[in-house]
């Protein structure tokens, strides 16, 4: 992988293989795994963005390329870096500061 890898980054990411309910196909997702992890590690954890959906306590709200939608928290998943397609931007700061509030009250409960 010809770039580094850092929280906030969002990344299009090809999820297929999936099952049920689960988000498919190449997405944009937002990385929310440490950059410890991500700088060491061959896998990231992300959450896929959706311009549908609905809002949900755990999906945050951004737009992002002009186009308003969701963070889908409650569908993070860890992918291996090789499914990464290409960079595709970076969230704005204070939307991911709600990002890490929300993961942090997620998993203190």
């Amino acid at each position: 992988m010809p770039f580094e890898v850092h929280r906030g980054d969002i990344l299009l990411i090809g999820l297929n293989s999936t099952v049920g309910h689960e988000i498919q196909k190449k997405r944009p997702c937002v990385v929310v795994s440490p950059d410890e992890l991500n700088q060491h590690l061959q896998t990231l954890i992300v959450a896929p963005m959706t311009r549908g959906g609905f809002a949900y306590p755990f999906r945050i709200p951004c737009r992002f390329k002009g186009k308003s939608g969701h963070i889908v928290l409650d569908q993070m998943r860890t992918i291996d870096k090789d499914r990464i397609i290409r960079p595709f931007g970076r969230l704005q700061p204070g939307t991911l500061e709600m990002v890490i509030a929300s993961l942090q009250e997620m998993f203190a409960q």
